[in-house]
């Protein structure tokens, strides 16, 4: 599924990714391809994403995206909270 991360500052991230570890109001919670479409707030943690193709390019913004130490497939977003939306494999997240 194709998902973009997008601040204030920049868009951080967008590309591909098999799955996305999203922390909600309620809890966190994950989506992957052919999910349902969703609209939900987001809380401040962090995002976690499991690429599809490895590290693609991304915005770094200090203390906001970093790899993940364990693997190259994996990208980490820190956010303060912010909102998603996903509808035919297109996910957008405005975070702050």
């Amino acid at each position: 599924m194709h998902l973009e991360i997008i601040t204030p500052e920049a868009k951080l991230f967008n590309g591909e990714v098999l799955s996305a570890q999203l922390p909600g109001v309620e809890g966190s919670f994950q989506l992957l391809n052919n999910h349902a479409p969703i609209i939900s707030a987001l809380s401040k943690g962090t995002i976690k994403l499991d690429l599809a193709q490895g590290v693609q390019t991304f915005e770094a913004i200090e203390g906001k995206v970093e790899p993940s130490a364990k693997s190259d497939k994996i990208l980490i977003v820190h956010i303060k909270g912010g909102v998603i939306e996903m509808q035919n494999n297109k996910v957008i997240i405005l975070a702050e």
